[in-house]
């Protein structure tokens, strides 16, 4: 079952102090995390520990145990095999790392952390974020991308209520420690990615199938925006120029070209949803070399997972089911 997709949604606030909720847009949130808003409650603002956070709406249709398995959870990967059958986490270590990490004890001792933790699932909206991210936080600008639509089990047991997000700095949950015995799901609030959003921390057991489409897909272009900024570029010059000013000697040669293309991007960047600007920037900047072609069409690919998300679940929507 598809849920309504809307990254500009509104997104309900919680203050711990004050205990006051309220409804905001994704604009309001930005100013505060730049402490430009108060709590309307109490006035405390992001720097103040107890200053309100995002949470769950309360009518958000995933807080209904016996929907959780109906409805479709997506999850984005460089893995083309996602859930991996027999992951072994020690596979693109090199003598080198394993010697850094301490020898073979240590890094079995690591793998087995690895294996223990949770999988992640959540809605469209967050499984696009999570791809946006990993291109910048991760070194992934580059790397092949899959979204995957993940179909539980109808006979799960989930665990009662929500969790705060109990991921770790990198975004890992130890499995046991979210599902103890005789829980399969656990529901957490995401803060990072869909902010407010409900994703779920699972096990392999849980999945009876999923199905993959390759991102972004490659016909989902806008072909008229493409087409004039492939031209723009095109007449726009590849040489270097030196750069001038006080900071000019510590910046690299810059062409006319790769200038035009961050202006660009910037520029598209703006029409996606405040919270994902920045990450967008960065998956889409223009580099020197890049091909005006292929970089019009992935930028406006990629854009097309946000702005019409329709294409991407018509695809999967054609996609064969490979069970777990």
């Amino acid at each position: 079952m598809e849920r309504l997709i809307d990254f500009s949604r509104d997104r309900h606030m919680l203050c711990p102090s004050c205990k006051h909720r309220f409804c905001v847009d994704l604009d309001w949130i930005h100013r505060w995390e730049q402490a430009k808003e108060t709590c309307p409650g109490c006035g405390l603002t992001c720097e103040h520990e107890d200053g309100p956070r995002v949470t769950v709406r309360p009518d958000d249709l995933a807080l209904d145990d016996d929907r959780v398995a109906q409805f479709f959870w997506y999850h984005t990967s460089t893995q083309a095999d996602w859930p991996t059958r027999d992951f072994d986490p020690t596979a693109d270590l090199t003598p080198q790392a394993r010697r850094m990490m301490g020898g073979d004890r240590r890094v079995s001792a690591w793998a087995a952390r690895q294996r223990a933790k949770a999988l992640h699932v959540g809605t469209y909206e967050a499984a696009v974020h999570n791809m946006l991210r990993r291109m910048r936080n991760q070194a992934d600008h580059s790397s092949q991308f899959y979204l995957y639509r993940v179909h539980l089990k109808p006979s799960i047991a989930v665990r009662e209520g929500w969790l705060i997000d109990p991921s770790d700095f990198t975004g890992g949950v130890v499995l046991d420690e979210v599902c103890p015995p005789g829980v399969d799901v656990a529901r957490y609030l995401n803060y990072h990615e869909d902010p407010g959003g409900l994703s779920l921390a699972l096990g392999r057991e849980a999945i009876a199938s999923v199905q993959r489409v390759s991102i972004p897909l490659p016909d989902a272009w806008d072909d008229h925006w493409a087409r004039e900024t492939v031209a723009a570029l095109g007449s726009a010059s590849d040489a270097p120029v030196p750069t001038t000013g006080a900071l000019g000697r510590f910046l690299p040669p810059s062409s006319p070209r790769a200038a035009l293309g961050r202006e660009l991007a910037t520029a598209l960047a703006g029409r996606v949803p405040i919270n994902l600007r920045d990450w967008f920037g960065w998956a889409v900047t223009f580099r020197e070399g890049d091909d005006p072609v292929e970089w019009g069409r992935r930028t406006s690919r990629l854009f097309s997972l946000i702005e019409n998300p329709g294409g991407a679940l018509a695809a999967l929507d054609e996609a064969e089911h490979r069970p777990v």
